[in-house]
Formats: structure tokens, sequence, C-alpha cells
């Protein structure tokens, strides 16, 4: 399964259904009256977060995310079923962004500066089971019985349904783990996890051979541990070098950080303080989390 950890998604909420224009028609009963039902509501569309996937891929194979459009209401005062609504799951630690219309907006000859923050964020979803709300079904139109009244006794009016919500979101996955491997490139992160784990990372003797976090359980003494290995970080992350703001953004949901150093004779301090700089300008809040410095090799 390929590794992804950052998506656009396309979501569209239900329809509400139309009202109905009905009048009750029955054998001896005289002045039946309007009794047009009411449209059904439009479909939410929910975010789930679930333990089973540690990617994006299943949900980038189907980016648009619809949910059921409410039937229009019937006769004898029926109202229209409610839309059916549409529950996608995502792994733990996916934080959802709103695009704003700055986001949207072709590019033109002359750009305006960007704002510092355009997108809205809607929440972030770290708990097994947590669901998020994130576009509301339209609601269903009123029928005829609801427009009745002593001056009007037979209305034709009605309302059709209200459209659902429709927003353009960016999911940016952020990996939950106990411990997370850190260092520079070849450093040997990725042999360390498939020591401890059962996954298999790629290995070689070049750097970066890993491309990507990948994720193992260690079990010791009957207690599970999740492993992280975040790929190789170089002098400049913080600025996106190296695709540093794709693995430094893994780095903040990790319980502890083990910093893997390699014993050069001349540059192993150097690479030490070049990490750990980075992270500080990445993000502050990431120097107070416990690290440990692991000699490999």
């Amino acid at each position: 399964m390929i590794f992804i950890d950052r998506l656009k998604i396309f979501i569209k909420a239900g329809d509400g259904g139309s009202g109905c224009v009905s009048f009750r028609r029955e054998k001896y009963i005289p002045r039946g009256g309007p009794n047009g039902g009411d449209g059904g509501k439009g479909g939410d569309v929910y975010l789930e977060a679930s333990r089973h996937p540690n990617t994006l891929y299943n949900l980038s194979l189907n980016p648009h995310l619809r949910a059921g459009r409410g039937q229009h209401g019937q006769g004898a005062d029926r109202t229209g079923k409610s839309g059916d609504d549409f529950i996608a799951q995502v792994p733990l630690g996916t934080a959802i962004c709103q695009m704003t219309n700055e986001d949207l907006t072709p590019s033109t000859p002359n750009p305006q500066p960007p704002t510092p923050n355009p997108r809205i964020y809607m929440g972030e979803l770290i708990k097994d089971g947590q669901r998020l709300l994130i576009a509301r079904g339209g609601r269903g139109g009123r029928g005829n019985a609801a427009f009745k009244s002593n001056f009007n006794r037979a209305p034709r009016q009605r309302e059709a349904g209200f459209p659902g919500e429709e927003k353009t979101l960016i999911l940016e996955l952020k990996l939950l783990a106990d411990a997370g491997l850190i260092g520079m490139p070849n450093a040997g992160k990725s042999s360390l996890l498939s020591r401890l784990t059962d996954a298999k990372p790629k290995i070689a003797d070049y750097p970066f051979t890993t491309t990507h976090p990948a994720l193992g359980v260690c079990y010791w003494k009957q207690t599970s541990l999740v492993i992280a290995d975040l790929p190789g970080l170089i002098a400049g992350a913080h600025q996106g070098k190296g695709l540093g703001h794709d693995f430094l953004r893994h780095t903040q949901r990790t319980r502890i950080l083990l910093h893997l150093v390699e014993p050069k004779e001349k540059s192993a301090y150097h690479d030490l303080l070049t990490i750990e700089r980075e992270l500080k300008l990445w993000q502050p809040a990431l120097m107070e989390k416990p690290r440990l410095i692991v000699v490999t090799k």
C-alpha cells in the first residue's frame, strides 16, 4: 500500500428533498384540504478516526465524497426519507483544514501577497472512533400543507430542497507513535526498526533510502510499543529542504524522540546539533519532548 500523508478531497453533503403539492381526495370526505408532505433532509458527511489504516491511500482512490439526497415529500402528509450519511475512515492523527476562496482562486500574473493562514482549521482526529461532522445536509423543503392558513385554504406553493454544503478539504496525517526515530540520512533508523518490529522498511547503503515514514509495533513483556521511522533530516529541513516539512510534521505526535547518531570521527557532534537546530526552528515545542541519544553502528 502506498503511503500518503497529505490529500485533497472534495465534499458534497446531500441536498434536501422538495416539498409536495397535494390535496386530499377521498370519497365521502368533502374539502379534504392540502396534504403535501415536506422533503427529507440531505445526508451529512463525517470523517471518523480508525486505528486500522495508517495512510490516506484508500481515501485517495475516491477523493469525491458525496452523501445521499433527501427524498421529495409525498401526499397524505408523508415526509420524504432523509438521505444516507457518508462516513469515511481516516487514520489516527489526521488534521482537517478547509480550503478558502484564496486557495481555490487560480494564480494571476500579479498575485497578491498571501495571507498568513488562508485555510480554516476544522479539527483533528486522534482517538479511535472519534467522529467529526464535515458538511451538513440541506434542509428539506416544506410541502403545501405547511402553508395552509385561514386566508389560504388551498395553497399551491411549496419549497424546493435546500442544497447541502460543498467544501474542499486538505487532510494532513501526523503519525501517532510512542517513539519516533530521527537522525541524519543513513543513520540506521530503518535497520533498528526492522530489528525491533516486524516492519520491512527499505534498507540500503546509500542515503535517503526511506522516502516516507514507516510504522512498526514492538512487543516486549506483554506491552506493545508503536515506533515510527521518520526519514532522514538535513540542514534546512525547517525551510522545506529534502522534503523537510513532510517529515517534520510527523514528529509532533510522538511521545518520545530517539535521536540516532552515527559515531563518526569529526561530524558526529555536528550532526547532533544540526538535527536539534532543525527541530527548534520548525517548532520550539518539540524541544520539550523527551529525547534520547542512541549511538548506532
